[in-house]
């Protein structure tokens, strides 16, 4: 029996009560399918921060290179910038390792109603993946005139045709993988930005000529926000730069019905080190505490990391049970119009995986 290593992070807000829940039906599978999954945990975050000063240990990418991978929750807090949490742990983390492909699911799933209220279960069944350590996100720039009237921010996004194709490869491949709609779509903005985004698109036309079974479009990225709402029963994989796929993915996420039901993979696709996986969904201070986040982000995104572990029935039987749950609608968060709580909704996710 192998035994997978996971780092566990729940990081802020709702990040410590879904990350429980997902443990929770990890455990249940592992049991079932004899899986060893070996958690150890750090309290790493912003509660951290407050106390160290620092949002982990100056040596925690060292320690997290020796596990198989990473499970986190969520990173933020109201009384700290953005920039001071995400710079802190999140994008190190990604960075450090390499995870430069973020793949990110969006379906309407069966019991769920979209906004779009024509739309059906199984209408949208679309992943963005989002390049994931350099574009728009890259941490390129600096200050001048710093707290003075004339202050100047510079910020500088790198795009490199090594990194547009590695990430663009992937999509292609998960398309190929996925064998449904067979397409993919570039999302770019080359009319405003006539640099970076012209190394994506030839970067696009370059790999997109090596798989000639697959249907490929290129959408600005304003055109792309409409049409993820206007026709998402359209797309299959998109592949997306990091700041725009950061942006589509809210919208996926809304549009098959709540934040609390995107999970993700933050993916070193050449194994060298270990994955991250996390909701997408924030800390979401404003419901911290009250028993009311939706934890099935939380728990497909326990499946996707089993799946990239290697251990797919187990991955799919998580899917399954989550899925069940979700058609019946008895067990649903208030986010989905239920009044169920956190605990509840994992508790029967767990029923069901035994059951099934």
């Amino acid at each position: 029996m192998i035994e997978h290593k996971i780092a566990v992070i729940r990081g802020d807000g709702v990040g410590v009560e879904v990350v429980e829940q997902g443990i929770k039906v990890l455990r249940a599978a592992s049991k079932r399918f004899g899986i060893a999954l070996q958690f150890q945990e750090f309290p790493w975050g912003s509660d951290y921060y407050f106390a160290q000063g620092r949002m982990m240990p100056e040596d925690g990418l060292d320690t997290l290179a020796g596990f198989d991978a990473i499970y986190l929750g969520a990173v933020g807090h109201p009384d700290l910038q953005d920039h001071v949490t995400l710079n802190g742990l999140l994008l190190p983390i990604r960075r450090r390792f390499d995870q430069y492909a973020c793949e990110r699911p969006s379906v309407l799933y069966p019991g769920v109603t979209s906004p779009l209220r024509d739309k059906k279960a199984g209408d949208i069944d679309m992943v963005v993946i989002r390049e994931n350590t350099e574009g728009e996100y890259a941490n390129v720039g600096g200050f001048q005139y710093l707290d003075f009237p004339e202050e100047i921010g510079l910020q500088t996004s790198v795009f490199t045709r090594h990194g547009c194709r590695r990430v663009i490869t992937y999509a292609f491949e998960l398309a190929r993988k996925r064998g449904k709609k067979l397409n993919v779509t570039s999302v770019t903005k080359s009319n405003a930005q006539g640099y970076g985004m012209v190394v994506w698109d030839r970067a696009f036309e370059d790999v997109a000529s090596l798989y000639p079974d697959i249907h490929t479009q290129s959408l600005l990225v304003d055109a792309a926000c409409m049409d993820f709402v206007r026709r998402p029963e359209e797309f299959d994989v998109v592949v997306a730069s990091n700041l725009f796929g950061d942006i589509l993915t809210d919208i996926g996420a809304v549009i098959t019905g709540s934040m609390g039901l995107a999970p993700s993979g933050n993916i070193d696709p050449e194994r060298r080190f270990p994955s991250m996986f996390e909701p997408v969904h924030g800390s979401a201070p404003d419901i911290v505490g009250k028993g009311i986040a939706n934890p099935v982000a939380a728990i497909l995104s326990g499946a996707m990391m089993l799946r990239h572990l290697g251990e797919q029935s187990a991955s799919e039987a998580i899917h399954d049970a989550t899925l069940d749950v979700l058609s019946k609608g008895h067990t649903l968060t208030p986010d989905l119009g239920g009044m169920s709580s956190t605990n509840q909704v994992g508790d029967e996710v767990v029923k069901t995986l035994n059951d099934i």
